[in-house]
């Protein structure tokens, strides 16, 4: 099993919600941001109490785990698997494929952090409950991320996508 950095983010107090989260990095030679960062994008994005873990895995993690859990055999970008939870807690795992988000942000001209804030960002609203299998559900939860992500100083992540 490679080498792994696991590090508990003690949460900040901040009224009316609490933050456990876990980084778990297993990829190497890419560099990660600071568990503070992965914090700052969690509570930007979070409306309730949360448990949350993030996992930085490389493409045969990714690959498997999507293969396993969505039947796609290839490394994915990000997913996210939420759990039972008691009334107005979050409770779930993020798993980021490190190599495939650096592909995607140079092909986008967009920075690594960027893209990992966008991909975070877009997994706690899954967690939340957001989907974007339909085209309306797709338009709220775009602009949700949009303003997410606005709000952290960050650019638009489909602004070069769009038609």
């Amino acid at each position: 099993m490679p080498a792994r950095r696991s590090r508990k983010v003690p949460p900040k107090s901040r009224p009316g919600t609490r933050l456990a989260l876990e980084l778990q990095v297993v990829a190497r030679g890419i560099a990660v941001p600071a568990p503070a960062r992965f914090r700052l994008w969690a509570r930007t994005a979070l409306k309730k109490h949360a448990e949350i873990t993030v996992r930085v895995v490389g493409a045969a993690e990714a690959r498997r785990l999507n293969r396993s859990y969505r039947r796609r055999d290839y490394a994915t970008d990000v997913l996210a698997f939420p759990y039972p939870a008691p009334r107005g807690t979050i409770r779930g795992d993020i798993v980021l494929c490190a190599p495939v988000l650096v592909r995607e942000a140079r092909a986008r001209g967009r920075t690594q952090m960027a893209h990992f804030a966008h991909l975070t960002v877009h997994a706690l609203l899954h967690l939340q409950g957001s989907d974007h299998g339909r085209p309306r559900e797709a338009g709220r939860m775009e602009a949700e991320e949009k303003r997410l992500l606005g709000k952290l100083g960050y650019p638009d992540p489909y602004a070069d996508i769009e038609g």
